[in-house]
């Protein structure tokens, strides 16, 4: 699986690069046109600043919007790790070198044969890879119209990856990343538990010491998990402050990483944090998209025509979306968490409800108040669970080329027994959020339109949060 990277010689050098004191690197801040932070204590405080609410939105896609053909593929990010205003790197000095050091060493095996020979054959071996591209029959006949006609539903299935995620495709690539690095200190923050039992089985995998840092609610959710982590011989470090959900797990992951930055990788489990880790865990899950290209020229000798994904972080959705960024003919649509709903104050909707801020070392949209403070998100899907996204997905959404719409908790928990009982597949309460958003898309589709929705994860790490709700 060959990966791309964009060079960058001369980030550490533009002046779109915020240092923060490399004494304090989690202070709340809120920034008025870029005004000096003010100073806290809290502990369980994130890095994070809000623009003044009057600023205008950068035209940053106006090229999109041009009709002349052919239209230039977008960089994404460009040299200084930013899409459009998006990205970049917000993070203490303490941080800079590893960044630097680690953008230039996957840069590096962009074009290292060996180290893509070797992670392609852990790829097809230890992962399962390819996943298969699985037509749902029977969720798509609940989805035709009274005269027989309606899309149909293709499932991406990377539930049947080992560890039954898309996780491990990040995982794999990062561990023999940090291996080269000399690294043999791992470090990783996850939520619902899928990217922490990636890590782990990888860093068993290699030999490497594991430390997991997850929020004490999502614990006691993801019991499951929690024991498959310490199975897998990793530490799994409890974080109670704040809500002790999954942006405290990043936020102390992040701290433990400035403290050991001299022997510790961290391995980020989504398309956010500073660069070139939202590029980096793109590329490396970017074979979901190129294997569905593929798939699907085998299968009706074409493209898809729509494309569905859940969105937390982002990096499921990502991984498939960005093979088909530069085709305009592919609508391409993420789905949030709508919590209780979203004139609730208590959901997962970034994208739909947040405002423009800086949050674990990127620009992006976040959910916010007027001060500029972290709104607590809610979701009934610990993935899901997190205040801001990865900054290319702000981007997408920014220039038109992404659509983004939101699921409640009640709507995913239906779509998480609908595709049990249509196809024998026990889907996560992530991906059930994906599934959900058919119900208001495939009546709007025209006869024949190929859908694929990437099946990120199975649900058997869901069943105990799922019998509290659903009574069968």
């Amino acid at each position: 699986m060959a990966f791309s990277a964009i060079s960058s010689s001369t980030t550490t050098a533009c002046t779109t690069q915020t240092y923060l004191p490399s004494h304090s690197p989690f202070l709340p801040l809120k920034l008025n046109k870029f005004t000096p932070p003010c100073h806290s204590n809290s502990r369980s405080s994130s890095i994070l600043c809000t623009f003044a609410k009057q600023h205008s939105m950068e035209a940053a896609a106006t090229a999109l919007e041009k009709k002349a053909e052919p239209a230039p593929a977008l960089q994404r990010p460009d040299a200084f790790g930013r899409f459009g205003k998006f990205g970049g790197k917000y993070v203490p000095e303490t941080l800079m070198h590893a960044l630097t050091e680690l953008e230039a060493a996957f840069n590096s095996l962009a074009t290292d044969h060996d180290f893509q020979k070797e992670l392609d054959g852990i790829l097809k071996d230890y992962v399962g890879r390819e996943s298969p591209l699985y037509f749902a029959e029977r969720l798509t006949e609940h989805y035709r119209n009274p005269d027989g006609k309606g899309p149909l539903i293709y499932l991406k299935r990377e539930d049947l990856n080992h560890t039954g995620a898309h996780k491990i495709n990040n995982a794999v690539a990062q561990a023999l990343l940090a291996k080269r690095l000399g690294k043999k200190r791992i470090i990783a923050e996850t939520g619902a538990g899928q990217h922490g039992v990636a890590t782990a089985t990888v860093c068993a995998r290699f030999g490497l010491e594991c430390i997991i840092y997850m929020g004490a609610q999502d614990m006691e959710r993801q019991a499951l998990n929690v024991f498959r982590m310490r199975l897998l011989g990793a530490e799994v470090r409890a974080v109670h402050s704040g809500t002790a959900t999954l942006k405290d797990a990043t936020s102390e992951a992040i701290r433990d990483w400035v403290t050991n930055v001299e022997s510790t990788h961290y391995i980020l489990g989504s398309v956010a944090g500073p660069h070139p880790y939202p590029m980096m865990v793109r590329e490396f899950h970017a074979v979901i998209g190129k294997e569905t290209r593929k798939q699907a020229l085998e299968k009706w000798g074409g493209k898809p025509d729509v494309l569905v994904a859940c969105v937390g972080g982002g990096s499921n959705a990502m991984g498939l979306f960005h093979e088909f960024v530069d085709d305009k003919d592919v609508r391409m649509i993420g789905v949030e968490a709508a919590g209780f709903g979203l004139d609730s104050g208590k959901h997962a909707a970034t994208l739909t409800k947040g405002e423009v801020g800086v949050l674990h070392g990127a620009m992006s949209y976040l959910l916010q108040d007027e001060d500029g403070q972290i709104i607590e998100p809610h979701s009934i899907s610990a993935g899901l669970d997190y205040p801001g996204v990865g900054p290319e997905h702000s981007f997408l959404k920014d220039i038109g080329r992404a659509e983004y719409y939101s699921i409640t908790d009640e709507e995913a928990l239906e779509a998480f027994k609908r595709l049990s009982r249509l196809e024998g597949i026990i889907p996560a309460l992530e991906t059930s959020h994906a599934l959900a958003y058919l119900e208001t898309l495939c009546p709007t589709l025209p006869d024949g339109t190929k859908v694929v929705l990437n099946c990120s994860g199975r649900g058997d790490k869901d069943v105990h949060t799922a019998i509290k709700h659903l009574k069968l």
